[in-house]
This record gives structure tokens, sequence and C-alpha cells, in this order.
């Protein structure tokens, strides 16, 4: 028997704090986005993965204000999703995803948000979630910028279709 089969199975929580650190290491870039030159907006919500008495995966959250095709509306903003290496390919970021999208549901949020590297939009699309077409403009203290990373959507409630048209984020991205 491996270790796993004599361990309790994963849990999901939510978090009262959260440091990449817990799950990435001390990694100078643990999400690979310095590069990009962005300024981005803490979490206000936290949701977890424990397995085997540690935080194996992380999944932020935020209410982000918003105009998407000329219609005002707040989203529920993802972000800080992590899984730690080693254990990923397990489901791990799903379970986590699906907390934080799940609380967003039940605060009445049309829809979710978030930014990711070229390389995760399979995941994320495997998770359910879309890709915004239009261009994104996010804010950033010299001023509104176009968002240079892949943005997707998911609908909360049944039936939503993401309005299309341009996308002004009025708050720095998550």
């Amino acid at each position: 028997m491996s270790d796993d089969e004599h361990s309790p199975g994963p849990v999901t929580v939510r978090l009262a704090e959260y440091s990449p650190a817990e799950i990435l290491g001390d990694a100078p870039d643990p999400f690979g986005v310095d590069g990009w030159g962005l300024t981005w907006r803490s979490k206000d919500e936290h949701f977890g993965v424990r397995w085997d008495g540690r935080l194996v995966a992380h999944a932020g959250l935020v209410v982000l204000p918003l105009t998407a095709g000329g219609t005002r509306m707040d989203v529920a903003g993802l972000g800080g999703v992590a899984v730690a290496p080693g254990v990923r390919g397990r489901g791990f970021a799903r379970a986590a995803v699906t907390a934080a999208m799940d609380h967003a549901r039940n605060l009445g949020l049309p829809f979710g948000l978030l930014f990711c590297l070229p390389e995760l939009v399979g995941l994320y699309e495997r998770l359910g979630w879309h890709p915004v077409t239009d261009d994104v403009e996010v804010e950033q203290p010299a001023g509104p910028r176009t968002m240079p990373l892949r943005t997707l959507w998911t609908g909360l409630r049944a039936g939503t279709e993401w309005p299309s048209g341009p996308v002004r984020l009025h708050s720095l991205p998550m």
C-alpha cells in the first residue's frame, strides 16, 4: 500500500489567509507573469485543497467591476490558481477552482473571469472556461492597458453568454 492509501482524501477548504510559497516554494516568479510588467490586485477570498496534512492547491477570488460589450456588471475574478509540483494531474486545480466559483455563484455573480498564460488555456477549457475574443483593457498605475495574457470566462448561471464587444476591467487585474 502506498502512503496515499493510508492518508485521508483531499479536502477542499476556505482559507483565512494564503501565501503562494506554501504551495510553490520561494520561486521569484511562481506564476510566470512578472515579465509582462503588470500590477496585480490581491484576492479577497481564498480556497484550497488540503491533502495529507498540507495545502496542495489554491484558487483566489475577488469581485471585479467591468464593462463588457457596453454592459456594466460585477464578475468573479479568479486568480492565483496553483497546484504543488508533484501532485499535479490529480484534479486538485478543478477542486479549488470549483470551490471558488461555487462561492461566486452563491454571491449571485453572473460570470467568472481569469487571465492566464497561453499554455494554460487548455486546462481551463477542460474546466469549462471559454476564451474572450475581444480586447480586454485593465487598470494599471500608469493608466489603462490592453491585457497581454489570455482572458477566459465561465457562466455561473444557466444560459449565460458572454457579451460580445470590448471589455474594460475597472480594476487592477487579479
